[in-house]
């Protein structure tokens, strides 16, 4: 099974392209990505879910016990699927009319925040049931 740390660097790698594509976010990067354009709620929707989903982790890691040590796990699980959830009704009830290519990717990063949390669930309970009570 892959290892905690491995996953969160991979998630980091998801997260941080993209919020490069969102930060390059301009009439060209939509063009050739086929991205939804800004005169819909899809992006302020999103942006809502993943606020929500670091609200979620920072209150997990308000209720730990013991020394802070960060979002970790628990905190990119959080943000992750709420992310995924917002995507996917976006993705099968929203009104997002796009090529093709806009659709496939976004069906891509939907099925890769999907895999990457349900891998960090379960090594995050794998390393729950191997810590000591």
């Amino acid at each position: 099974m892959v290892k905690g740390k491995t996953l969160i660097l991979i998630d980091s790698i998801i997260n941080l392209l993209i919020g490069v594509v969102l930060l390059a976010y301009s009439e060209p990067i939509i063009k050739v990505f086929g991205l939804p354009e800004i005169n819909q709620y899809f992006y302020p929707n999103m942006l809502g879910a993943i606020i929500l989903g670091i609200g979620l982790a920072l209150y997990i890691e308000y209720r730990r016990k013991g020394k802070l040590i960060g979002l970790g796990l628990g905190g990119a699980i959080c943000i992750n699927i709420l992310g995924g959830i917002v995507l996917f009704i976006w993705l099968v009830f929203g009104d997002l009319k796009l090529p093709i290519q806009g659709k496939a990717i976004l069906w891509i990063l939907d099925i890769l925040l999907f895999g990457i949390s349900i891998l960090e669930l379960f090594a995050s309970l794998n390393r729950i049931q191997k810590s000591p009570a």
